[in-house]
């Protein structure tokens, strides 16, 4: 995300407490202000993405410059005539507010948190959208298509062969992902269990008391199984077509999807959004279900080392929907990013070869997996001949680097500024 996006994810965060306290001016760019609490918010954004000492020497110093970079840069972009449309500002600006919605859980308790209604929230910060856009426009019109040839990466090499990083060892991998099936009895027992929550319910027992006491969904019930404002396509279909058709307070029967039986009731609609609670049931998978998918995955993994296509294998049976129509194409990974379960499956495989069934986590779940390990490489000094295109980026960012400070350099003896912290 662009770093002018995360200030505004910043700003939203720091709101609440913008209103509490009487800001003073850090610093003046053009026509422009920075607030101590902006800049307070920014510090904090920067040492949780960073995990950086909050006690750094300069840090706040090093961060409002940054900020008066990107001010400068907002100033330029006007005076140089740069426009966005009020689309484009609509459209990023929902995008923010839908990652901050995520981020405190509900619509409901992010209005709570600003103590607004969330299209005044979305007006409050417009005009900062605006200029974060103009910023970025600006910066992709004067270094987004820029290219750097090969006598140039070449010459990069030969001045800074001895600096540049190593190549870690990297494995290309596929995988078959299988969740284990549940059992007829399995299914059975957590229907009856959802039944009687649902016969309380009708009796007059209270929907949020029974959630908190019962429901298996983990982020929902200690608020009583309450969702929040939600729209169309952030629940799985069975559930959404089952919430969507209720009326206001109307509870539904038993809806099952892939996490297993809830009950939901919904609370309000507002425009096309609507306001749910539910409790969850799951279904318990058994040692019985997962022998079984454990002996499936060892079928398979027989078949394909004996000549069968993987790839096919992947299409036809893993159910990551991520990857399974790609063949269960997982790319190239560096070793030490690996997820531990998948590091410890490859680490004594060849290239060919194929993993033992392993279990691994799935979303709330889990599930078992076959891993495909296509090659390895070895970890390695840079060289032109092997890593042509890495160093080709990297001396592509480095002259990027440098024309951006060059750049900043040139505004800031353009155009007024002032630092007052």
């Amino acid at each position: 995300m662009n770093k002018s996006v995360f200030l505004l994810i910043a700003l939203l965060a720091a709101a609440p407490l913008m209103a509490q306290v009487l800001d003073r001016i850090v610093a003046v760019v053009d026509n422009d202000l920075i607030l101590d609490s902006e800049l307070s918010a920014q510090v904090e954004l920067y040492i949780r993405s960073n995990k950086v000492d909050p006690k750094t020497p300069g840090l706040r110093e090093q961060v409002l410059q940054s900020m008066i970079n990107e001010k400068l840069i907002v100033a330029k972009a006007i005076e140089d005539s740069v426009t966005v449309t009020d689309e484009e500002v609509q459209q990023q600006l929902d995008a923010v507010i839908a990652q901050r919605v995520q981020q405190v859980g509900s619509e409901a308790r992010l209005e709570e948190l600003y103590g607004m209604p969330l299209n005044r929230i979305k007006r409050e910060f417009r005009d900062e959208m605006r200029k974060n856009l103009l910023a970025q426009k600006l910066q992709q019109q004067r270094f987004g298509n820029e290219e750097i040839g090969r006598y140039a990466v070449e010459d990069f090499y030969r001045t800074y062969r001895d600096s540049l990083p190593r190549v870690p060892e990297e494995v290309t991998l596929s995988q078959i992902v299988v969740k284990p099936r549940y059992t007829d009895e399995a299914k059975a027992a957590a229907r009856a269990r959802a039944q009687l929550l649902l016969d309380s319910i009708r009796l007059g027992v209270d929907f949020g008391a029974l959630a908190k006491r019962h429901s298996e969904d983990p982020g929902s019930a200690v608020q009583g199984g309450d969702l929040g404002f939600v729209r169309r396509g952030q629940f799985v279909k069975e559930f959404e077509t089952a919430a969507f058709a209720l009326a206001d307070s109307q509870v539904s029967g038993m809806v099952e999807t892939e996490f297993g039986y809830h009950i939901i009731q919904l609370l309000a609609r507002r425009g096309d959004a609507i306001h749910a609670r539910h409790i969850l049931v799951r279904i318990e998978r058994t040692k019985a279900s997962d022998d079984a998918t454990i002996a499936l995955l060892d079928t398979l993994r027989t078949r394909a080392l004996a000549g069968e296509s993987f790839a096919n294998l992947a299409k036809q049976f893993s159910e990551n929907k991520e990857n399974n129509l790609l063949g269960g194409d997982l790319g190239t990974w560096d070793v030490n990013q690996l997820d531990k379960s998948i590091a410890l499956a490859v680490a004594d495989l060849k290239p060919g070869e194929i993993s033992i069934p392993t279990r691994i986590g799935m979303g709330t779940s889990y599930a078992y997996e076959i891993v495909l390990l296509r090659s390895r490489t070895p970890a390695h000094n840079m060289t032109l001949e092997t890593d042509y295109h890495r160093i080709e980026t990297i001396a592509l960012n480095y002259r990027r680097t440098k024309e951006y400070q060059e750049w900043i350099n040139e505004l800031r003896s353009q155009l007024y500024w002032e630092s007052r912290l």
